[in-house]
């Protein structure tokens, strides 16, 4: 669904690339393939072997730089990252990558995932005698490394990572090197790639396709890669790792022409339409998706329940940020500036709509109410994923249970308040063997939290906004 209308967003995305005589173009180019994944701030830092130079801004990747910025960016290697704030909050201060100099050098961040327990690091680091110039929980990994007593930058950032917990993917950049680093669950995607004899690293493998690289490998849970002059070094910084990627990233985050694991998004996203099918048989005229998520997702049940597929709902792509504010009754239909339905398609028909998800419910029901308004006779709503009963403190902004409309709702209250006249979730099993993770027994190192409420990392009190509803 529309992540402008239902409130489910992601943190970020990271690109970099080592050693190219148009590193910022290329970087660029790297971020706009990424912006999906954020869209309120962008920035780039480059090195040119002496200096870090940096350009950044709140808005979309086109917004922000200029052709003449990019032209100023000279360096042969760069990080780019693009944002949505979930941890801090928004504002030109919490753009990324951030920034840092030194006595020793200059040393650029970027971060994509949530560090659950930043606020207590926060705190002790005050305490110790660091100002914070930011809100973000990025910038507590800097304060971490610049205190370590090692004397190698790749040691400092090793000793740092052992102390934060939660989701994080790492571009570390000074002047002569970089650092990837992630997670010891891996719950962010990251990959490796080539560009020539250029080391390109990003959030999605979309984003190596648009700049013409070939892709490595994923990047390990666990692992610190340091990527300097004299080539490429790899380790496990963590004892125990314990992959848990994001199941989201299948469902609705990742660009459909992205694979994750050796999995294509699209692919994974049309089995869990067919499993839906074979889980949700429904007696129905025409099948629709929700744009742009759900697409992929509403041709799997097509093709596996046989009913025809249908382009019963229009995105109007046109509709950016504005100035204009709305009137009160227009912002109550806000939807309607987003989707449209096809008339043409729906009157008359049983229509089965296919999403991704339910968060809050909202945008569900004018959904269903819209397509009813334009002739439906019968609005079957089928989910590609189970319910979202539980809150993400990895980097996704559904941080309560006060916000999840299957908290503490039953199926049947949820089809009731969105008003349509049925509705089926994907199982949790079904979820898996669709996406083609699971073996007997086991589910490969998938993040399920947001389904069953069983988190692959501790949870600190300071990272949740409430607690459960009784």
């Amino acid at each position: 669904m529309l992540a402008e209308l239902k409130g489910l967003n992601e943190e970020c995305g990271l690109f970099g690339i080592w050693r190219h005589e148009n590193a910022a173009q290329i970087t660029y180019y790297g971020l706009q393939s990424l912006q999906h994944r954020g869209q309120e701030g962008t920035g780039i830092v480059v090195t040119d072997g002496k200096q870090l130079k940096s350009k950044k801004g709140e808005g979309l990747v086109t917004e922000v730089f200029s052709k003449k910025d990019i032209e100023e960016l000279q360096g042969d290697s760069a990080i780019g990252h693009v944002r949505y704030s979930t941890a801090g909050g928004g504002g030109y201060e919490n753009v990324q990558p951030f920034l840092f100099n030194s006595q020793s050098g200059g040393l650029a961040l970027a971060h994509n995932g949530n560090l659950v327990n930043a606020t207590s690091l926060k705190y002790q680091l005050e305490m110790q005698g660091s100002i914070f110039q930011t809100s973000s929980d990025t910038e507590v990994l800097a304060h971490l490394i610049k205190r370590s007593g090692f004397s190698k930058l790749s040691n400092r950032v090793k000793n740092a990572l052992t102390v934060i917990k939660g989701a994080y993917a790492f571009l570390i950049m000074t002047e002569t090197e970089m650092i990837i680093a992630l997670d010891p669950h891996g719950l962010r995607p990251l990959s490796l790639g080539l560009l020539g004899d250029s080391y390109v690293v990003a959030s999605e493998t979309c984003a190596f396709d648009i700049v013409g690289a070939e892709f490595v490998r994923d990047i390990l849970p666990g692992e610190l890669l340091v990527i300097n002059d004299n080539g490429i070094q790899s380790e496990i910084f963590s004892l125990n790792p314990n992959p848990a990627i994001c199941t989201m990233e299948y469902v609705y985050f990742s660009r459909p022409d992205s694979d994750i694991h050796g999995i294509n998004v699209h692919t994974a996203r049309k089995n869990l339409g067919k499993q839906l099918a074979i889980e949700a048989p429904i007696e129905a005229d025409v099948v629709t998706g929700v744009p742009d998520s759900s697409i992929s997702a509403a041709i799997g049940y097509a093709e596996e329940s046989g009913i025809p597929y249908e382009l019963g709902l229009i995105k109007n792509r046109y509709v950016g940020r504005t100035f204009i504010q709305p009137s009160q009754s227009l912002r109550e239909q806000g939807v309607k500036m987003k989707l449209s339905p096809v008339r043409g398609v729906v009157e008359g028909k049983r229509v089965i709509m296919v999403d991704d998800s339910i968060v809050r419910g909202t945008t569900s029901k004018r959904i269903v109410t819209m397509l009813k308004d334009a002739g439906a006779t019968e609005v079957h709503v089928v989910i590609s994923s189970p319910p979202i009963k539980n809150p993400c403190f990895y980097g996704i902004d559904t941080s309560s249970y006060e916000e999840l409309i299957a908290a503490d709702r039953s199926v049947e209250e949820i089809r009731q308040i969105i008003g349509a006249d049925s509705l089926t979730f994907l199982s949790v099993e079904g979820l898996l063997k669709a996406i083609g993770r699971q073996e007997p027994g086991e589910t490969r190192g998938q993040c399920l939290a947001c389904f069953t409420g069983k988190y692959p990392t501790e949870i600190y009190a300071e990272s949740m906004k409430l607690t459960k509803k009784c």
